[in-house]
């Protein structure tokens, strides 16, 4: 084994245990995947830098800025809304129709901030009806998950399976190539969960409205009055020793009568002020002999004490590739940009109630906030974006369905559909000019597209996008093509298929999909070789099993969304996907050589 090929096995190595870890960003992970493997000269750095052209690569970008435009009519918002009144009447169908509903919008724009507009709406169905969200966030993403397997632009893994192999001298997937067995997943995967699926989901499941319980925050919360004798009298809040020291946030300022609410750091403290705080619980002694803590002044998240006249709480569940990811709340500015204070995070099972400053902040982390009332607005406005930081839980959004630029951005998106579908145009021009068209009747503004464009994903993509020319490069494609044929070879071509599909589906719920689908698309393309057949049905089972993530909430960006704001533990994903992986895996050994036969070259 020459020095090549071990560098090659050590990136591919390294690659996992990073996306495993979540220490560093998908993007970050992406780069260094290049410089590793530009340095140790396994590919050129012409090789190295060619994922940032490939066709792939800007299709994703572009369907991304036809997502965000879909999303800024209000479209989603007003028929997610519309789905209460079914789950009213019968919560078993309101479940298949929201499923349903899910897996169509999911299969034509991006399913990240489709699950984002759902999962507030998701909530209020649940309280609504008398049941836990937990019974229905993650057949939420379970759906998003089945519906983008249904198109070539249902999810980035199908366009870069695709662009992988065109990349290697092969026709790309047409428009709806996939989706024959596309919708038997989405039509057994719904089945599956409102049977049996439904039944292993937790039902009473805490995640109500006694915030106070949920995010244990009685000893964290107080008031207190500032004495003559205090040394923070007359200084700003930012000089001030008690904020200085006892690294406490001041929620509202009550002075004579008259409330401050999230008041700025360079607000002047008075004696006889009777500051809200929120303080550290090993700090609360040390507080109590600097100030008078008032009596009976434990604060009831659910009653009036704490949401004040002019703020409200908010419950922030953070994105998938969301700019808050991997960084604290002090690097975001969160304060100063959000006009909010947090008070507690929920980080999967665990509640942060101490330096929150300080906290990196993962994918699907509950953040609670004080904000001022008149900024949730645009907390909202923001949440309704393509690459929104966060989702509201805990606020009611406010509809504002614009018909006409529905109807201008889905016949636009009709149109590249169409394009692409009949061979006019290549779907990545389609998709292009598609966005132009956006741009010239003003439904979008060019830093609204520059915006929409989810540059972690793009950079991931540019990333693993080497793992083909690497493989390809050392020969390591054909030398693990020719040990899995060696092992299941003699059974012939349905069950190297078969074996193909589920050292996938294992992978995938453990890194990126789209890493693994960058490293087993190549993989597949040799072993199509080897055995003299036309690689489409392997490259299908490469696809099919990278998006097939259900067993693990780091699996799949939109089940990281759910596991927290569900109130889920990590084993309720595999208890309800074991099953469910390895259904679709048989769904995928039986019709995959069916629908895509074996064919020789």
């Amino acid at each position: 084994m020459d020095f090549q090929t071990i560098a090659t096995l050590g990136v591919i190595v390294l690659a996992i245990i990073l996306f495993i870890s979540e220490k560093l960003s998908v993007d970050l992970i992406g780069l260094v995947i290049i410089c590793a493997l530009v340095i140790t000269g396994v590919i050129s750095p012409v090789e190295g830098i060619q994922g940032f052209s490939n066709t792939a690569t800007i299709t994703v970008a572009f369907m991304f800025v036809m997502s965000a435009a879909l999303l800024k009519t209000g479209a989603l918002q007003f028929v997610a809304y519309k789905l209460s009144d079914i789950f009213k009447k019968n919560f078993r169908l309101g479940l298949v129709m929201m499923m349903l509903l899910i897996a169509i919008i999911s299969a034509f724009i991006n399913n990240t901030p489709v699950v984002a507009v759902f999962i507030p709406v998701v909530i209020q169905i649940a309280k609504s009806t008398g049941k836990s969200p937990s019974q229905l966030l993650i057949p939420l993403s379970f759906a998003s998950i089945f519906g983008g397997t249904c198109t070539y632009i249902g999810t980035s893994t199908n366009v870069l399976v695709s662009g992988i192999a065109q990349d290697f001298g092969y026709d790309g997937f047409s428009m709806f190539q996939l989706m024959p067995f596309g919708l038997i997943l989405v039509g057994v995967g719904t089945l599956y969960m409102m049977l049996i699926g439904s039944r292993i989901l937790p039902k009473n499941r805490k995640n109500d409205e006694d915030l106070e319980e949920k995010f244990g925050m009685r000893e964290y919360l107080t008031e207190i009055e500032l004495q003559d004798s205090t040394d923070s009298i007359g200084k700003t809040i930012m000089q001030s020793p008690l904020v200085k020291d006892l690294k406490i946030d001041i929620l509202e300022i009550n002075r004579q009568g008259t409330r401050y609410n999230l008041p700025q750091g360079d607000f002047i403290l008075h004696a006889g002020d009777i500051l809200k705080v929120r303080c550290n619980l090993s700090n609360i002694k040390e507080l109590k002999s600097r100030a008078k803590v008032l009596e009976g002044s434990s604060l009831k998240m659910a009653g009036d004490n704490l949401q004040g006249t002019g703020t409200s709480l908010v419950e922030m569940v953070i994105s998938a590739n969301s700019e808050f990811d991997g960084k604290n709340l002090q690097e975001v500015d969160f304060r100063r940009r959000f006009r909010a204070s947090p008070l507690a995070i929920r980080h999967r099972e665990e509640v942060l109630h101490e330096d929150l400053y300080d906290i990196k902040l993962k994918a699907g982390d509950v953040l609670l906030a004080e904000v001022k009332s008149h900024y949730v607005k645009e907390l909202r406005k923001k949440e309704m974006s393509q690459n929104a930081p966060f989702a509201l839980l805990s606020s009611d959004n406010v509809i504002d369905f614009n018909k006409k630029q529905f109807l201008i951005v889905t016949g636009i998106l009709s149109l590249v559909i169409a394009l692409a579908t009949f061979g006019i145009l290549d779907i990545v021009i389609s998709v292009m000019a598609g966005v132009v068209a956006l741009v010239l009747l003003n439904i979008m503004n060019m830093r609204e597209v520059y915006k929409a464009i989810n540059w972690k994903i793009v950079f991931l993509l540019a990333g693993v996008l080497s793992f083909g020319v690497a493989l390809s490069n050392t020969g390591l494609d054909q030398t693990i093509a020719g040990g899995l044929l060696n092992q299941l070879g003699a059974f012939g071509p349905v069950i190297v298929l078969s074996g193909l599909y589920l050292a996938t589906s294992i992978l995938t719920e453990l890194m990126s999909n789209n890493a693994t689908a960058a490293l087993m698309a190549p993989i597949a393309i040799a072993i199509s070789t080897q055995l003299g057949l036309v690689p489409t049905p392997f490259l299908m089972a490469v696809t099919f099993a990278a998006s097939a993530s259900f067993m693990t909430p780091i699996g799949y960006q939109t089940n990281t969304m759910v596991y927290t704001a569900g109130s889920y533990k990590f084993t309720d994903f595999t208890k309800v996907g074991v099953m469910l992986n390895l259904l679709f895996w048989l769904l995928a050994t039986i019709f995959l050589p069916m629908i895509f036969p074996f064919q020789s070259l």
